[in-house]
């Protein structure tokens, strides 16, 4: 794999996985292809995102009396959709999986940690109070290694994966999705994510892995 190209492994954790917190579908099927792939080596720049909300964050429909996980509300004037508790700090769904050999990850980027904005992008959190993205520092750390391409995979492929794709485009970065290494947290949004990947200019990619 060429210098200039990074993966971006987004949010492989215990509560993603079927019977966490927050399943998505089929996601413990991507684990041993993101550990074949980490083992073998293919690219020199290698980042892993890992949620990291407090207790109580905006985006918990427990925080929201009245309101049902998978419901909508207007935060900070977007809409948000309400989850259940998931990946809460130092919580063991919140790890990196241990099914993964994470020696090969240069930095791990936590986010949604700050308790009142959401965060799915890898690159910049949710619309904050002010109708702002603040940045997680990843696009300053990738460009400051000479990479210009970007390789994301992992949970969940119509939520996080999709929109750190988009944002690596949106900062000027090429783009393709590992497919077979991301799974959706409904299977039912792939055609709605393909869709999006095209409209975006983002690669959809295999790994022979």
């Amino acid at each position: 794999m060429p210098a200039d190209t990074a993966l971006i492994v987004v949010d492989v954790q215990p509560d993603f996985m079927p019977g966490g917190a927050l399943a998505c579908h089929q996601g413990d099927a991507i684990v041993p292809g993101i550990d074949r792939l980490l083992r073998h080596g293919r690219y020199r720049h290698v980042v892993a995102t890992q949620d990291w909300h407090p207790s109580g964050h905006a985006s918990f429909a427990s925080s929201h009396p009245g309101t049902e996980a998978f419901g909508q509300i207007l935060l900070h004037g977007q809409p948000q959709t309400l989850w259940p508790d998931h990946c809460v700090q130092g919580t063991p769904g919140a790890a990196l999986h241990p099914g993964i050999d994470w020696s090969a990850v240069d930095a791990v980027i936590r986010k949604g940690s700050h308790r009142e904005v959401d965060s799915y992008s890898g690159f910049r959190e949710n619309h904050g109070p002010q109708g702002e993205r603040p940045s997680t520092g990843l696009a300053g750390w990738l460009r400051d290694r000479g990479v210009t391409e970007v390789h994301v995979c992992g949970l969940a492929r119509d939520v996080c994966v999709l929109w750190t794709a988009q944002d690596a485009v949106a900062l000027g970065f090429r783009a393709s999705l590992l497919w077979d290494l991301s799974r959706p947290v409904t299977p039912q949004s792939d055609d709605v994510t393909r869709d999006a990947l095209h409209a975006g200019g983002i690669a959809v990619i295999g790994t022979a892995y």
